[in-house]
């Protein structure tokens, strides 16, 4: 991009100071396409393409009005033909061990993936951080993949980007009727999703202790421990596996079964969608430890009440975690 920039007057790129942006239009584009890797794509390709553009910027509207015009045709135009993220949850009922361990990966789907809480700008308006939070957890973000793309715009350009029907009506070329009745189909989809009731926004004592026995009991591969933390209709997940479970006795079964390999695991902390989360790394041959899954887990009153284990561990770069853990010294 470097070498783009010399197109532009350099005092026009001062004037429009786009870099502030760069952090809400990411999630922006995270929300529009489900995948950390397309957001950061589609951000830069945003900025590359506004940079060129910068001539023809003229202060008619506000900086930032006109990045999400540009940002909103390059999601759309990335959605164009391609098959929208899949969510486990979303694929059907819960399945038993039984069942479940008779399903393959299917690397061949786009899977949903988890964002950085790192990469939000939560330093706004408490209101905004709460819209923030909600709308980036991962059972919304799939709710909108199903969402054609410019009823997916306007959803969020209006519920979460917090611009007028008017603004969003001259941003996508139509009127502002048409963007009411996409915005009421939006709305309708979605309530129709089950979007579970969400958690905790801020970690209290007591969930931080709940978040502290979890780790402790997962490392130690105490099921017993574990599965006492977990909610009567806690769930879990594996994608790029098409299935999930549901309750403590099918997911000890799982972990005492299928899953017995991640014995002597190691949990690092880091955060993802508004959630707590963790790098799971697994023993290897060694004594080190290897990336495992990107664990995000989902708190309902005072017990876990959903596991989602991401095992593509490319996402690891991406929430700054290592490549892997050293041998333990203990």
């Amino acid at each position: 991009m470097a070498s783009n920039a010399v197109l532009v007057d350099s005092e026009e790129l001062a004037a429009l100071e786009l870099e502030p942006f760069l952090g809400e239009i990411t999630a922006y584009c995270y929300r529009m396409l489900g995948s950390v890797f397309d957001a950061d794509d589609a951000a830069q390709e945003t900025m590359l393409r506004a940079w060129r553009a910068a001539h023809t910027f003229r202060g008619r509207s506000t900086a930032r009005w006109w990045l999400y015009k540009i940002t909103t045709n390059v999601c759309i135009d990335a959605l164009r033909g391609r098959s929208r993220r899949e969510w486990p949850l979303a694929l059907g009922p819960s399945l038993t061990v039984d069942e479940a361990m008779l399903m393959s990966e299917q690397t061949e789907r786009l899977w949903l993936l988890p964002f950085p809480d790192a990469r939000l700008d939560l330093t706004q308006d408490p209101a905004d951080v709460v819209v923030e939070r909600e709308t980036i957890r991962l059972a919304f973000v799939a709710a909108l993949q199903y969402l054609p793309a410019r009823q997916r715009a306007v959803l969020l350009l209006r519920d979460v980007v917090r611009l007028r029907a008017s603004e969003v009506a001259q941003m996508l070329e139509t009127s502002v009727a048409a963007v009411n009745s996409a915005h009421q189909r939006a709305r309708a989809t979605l309530a129709t999703c089950d979007l579970d009731a969400p958690d905790p926004g801020v970690l209290g004592a007591a969930e931080r202790r709940l978040l502290a026995d979890y780790v402790s009991a997962f490392e130690r591969y105490d099921l017993t421990a574990l599965v006492s933390l977990l909610h009567d209709d806690a769930v879990m997940s594996m994608p790029p596996y098409p299935m999930w479970l549901q309750g403590p006795g099918e997911i000890a079964r799982w972990m005492l079964g299928p899953g017995r390999d991640c014995r002597g695991s190691r949990l690092v902390p880091t955060a993802a969608n508004g959630r707590a989360a963790y790098g799971q790394y697994k023993p290897d041959s060694h004594g080190a430890f290897r990336p495992w899954a990107l664990l995000v887990i989902e708190i309902s009153g005072p017990a876990i009440s959903g596991q989602h284990f991401f095992l593509d561990t490319s996402i690891f770069s991406a929430f700054g975690l290592p490549d892997h853990l050293p041998a333990s010294t203990d």
